[in-house]
């Protein structure tokens, strides 16, 4: 039984297998690294996070972008954005080189057994583990307007659906939401001749301002310092004190969650969108119907008048929610009984990421209602697997301090068994890894 098995192998899932390898703890990682950064953005996309902010986190702090950068006879510079694709392949070296082999099947299932888990991979091997650390990413939790959730697959899609934009090249394109991937793809779209709206319920678009120099006057930093999330004394709260805001009441964290760090593109982004792309401000899809092989969608706006519009293909860029119902790979009993952030379906954890099932740690979006806006970012990721980990060698520590009190038990006079298992739990209680 291993002491740990990480499933997801993105930013998160590779930063807790790294810092978990160096405490000494038996371990499994599960999952194609870093496939969302591969797989799922396309070509031609930027980091918005600044490079000194994008670091997957090792205890030594060896192997950041920076050190990647260095090898690749490239500079990682504040204010300079780097490809997507760029970060993937740091991921790639990152996991080569800091965290244990990643197996990269998948898990399809998660279920309670007698001294930890049995975890169930895509081609039927079961595996055992005292500890599990959920690191999904996000695409378990992509959010799609529900007047879209109808249409045949062929005429919606999410954004973080399309690793390759080049299908739509010719065709007419519906983008919908107002923040970086909206503007991003529609960007994208564009400039290979794909005809391209917006459409977002805000009654105007956020742009990010260019960020000021990283070495600045001793006022100036003091007014607003540089975090991994953007200047700002709120954010830097947001960056640097996850475990403050995890002390905040429960809807004060929901409503932040929801709330921080709103829709917006980055500065390099804005000479790409605006004059170039048709933006339909404060307006929603009321209604989406198919209409002789297209799309035809019935907008409401904020003035109150109708409008349709006729197009080819909606891709929702309407961001994800965490929410234990989109865990369909825990058992249904463990993941209806794990405790929620009041009124949300977000599962709550403790200060070690540890949900309330006890072992079960969590981490990402799944932890950012809890610990704040700072899980959805890569910046969160080096909090994260510190603590974790830390969580982990508690828990460990919990079962075998247990462990102990029995077997002393055991030893004390007149002491009695108690009945032997049998079946699938005693070869759990007693199975080892070859």
């Amino acid at each position: 039984m291993y002491d740990l098995v990480v499933v997801g192998a993105g930013p998160y899932g590779l930063s807790i297998a790294a810092h978990a390898a160096a405490a000494g703890l038996d371990l499994r990682v599960f999952g194609r690294p870093m496939a969302a950064w591969r797989d799922n953005m396309p070509s031609g996309m930027y980091l918005k996070s600044e490079p000194w902010a994008s670091n997957l986190s090792d205890p030594r702090g060896a192997y950041g972008l920076a050190a990647y950068a260095a090898t690749q006879g490239v500079e990682a510079r504040h204010g300079v954005p780097l490809p997507v694709r760029f970060f993937a392949s740091y991921g790639l070296w990152f996991a080569d080189r800091a965290a244990p082999p990643v197996d990269e099947r998948t898990i399809t299932a998660v279920r309670p057994c007698p001294g930890g888990f049995r975890l169930s991979t895509d081609d039927g091997e079961s595996v055992l583990a005292r500890t599990v650390a959920l690191a999904v990413g996000v695409m378990p939790f992509t959010d799609i307007p529900a007047p879209l959730r109808a249409l045949p697959a062929e005429h919606v899609s999410h954004s973080s659906h399309h690793g390759d934009l080049a299908r739509f090249e010719g065709r007419d394109v519906t983008v919908v939401g107002a923040g970086q991937a909206a503007l991003e793809t529609a960007a994208l779209l564009a400039e290979q001749g794909t005809t391209v709206r917006v459409v977002a319920r805000s009654g105007l678009l956020n742009w990010n301002t260019v960020p000021p120099p990283r070495e600045r006057s001793v006022a100036r930093a003091a007014r607003a310092p540089h975090t991994g999330l953007g200047c700002g004394w709120r954010n830097w709260v947001y960056a640097e004190a996850p475990g403050l805001f995890r002390r905040l009441p429960a809807p004060t964290r929901t409503r932040v969650f929801t709330s921080a760090l709103g829709p917006a593109g980055a500065w390099w982004l804005r000479d790409r969108i605006e004059s170039v792309v048709d933006i339909r401000l404060g307006a929603r899809v009321a209604r989406a119907v198919p209409a002789g092989g297209r799309v035809r969608l019935e907008l409401a706006t904020s003035s109150g008048r109708a409008a349709t519009v006729e197009t080819d293909h909606v891709i929702a860029a309407t961001g994800f929610t965490p929410g234990i119902e989109r865990l369909g790979l825990l058992d249904g009993e463990l993941r209806g009984g794990l405790r929620t952030l009041g009124p949300s379906s977000a599962p709550e954890a403790n200060a070690d990421f540890e949900s309330s099932h006890p072992g079960l740690f969590l981490a990402g979006l799944l932890s950012a209602p809890s610990f704040g806006p700072s899980m959805r970012f890569v910046y969160g990721a080096s909090y994260t697997a510190e603590r974790l980990v830390r969580g982990v060698r508690r828990r460990l520590g919990a079962r075998d301090g247990a462990r102990g009190m029995v077997q002393q038990r055991q030893a004390a006079p007149g002491w009695m068994p108690e009945r032997t298992p049998s079946g699938r739990g005693a070869e759990e209680l007693t199975a080892r890894r070859s």
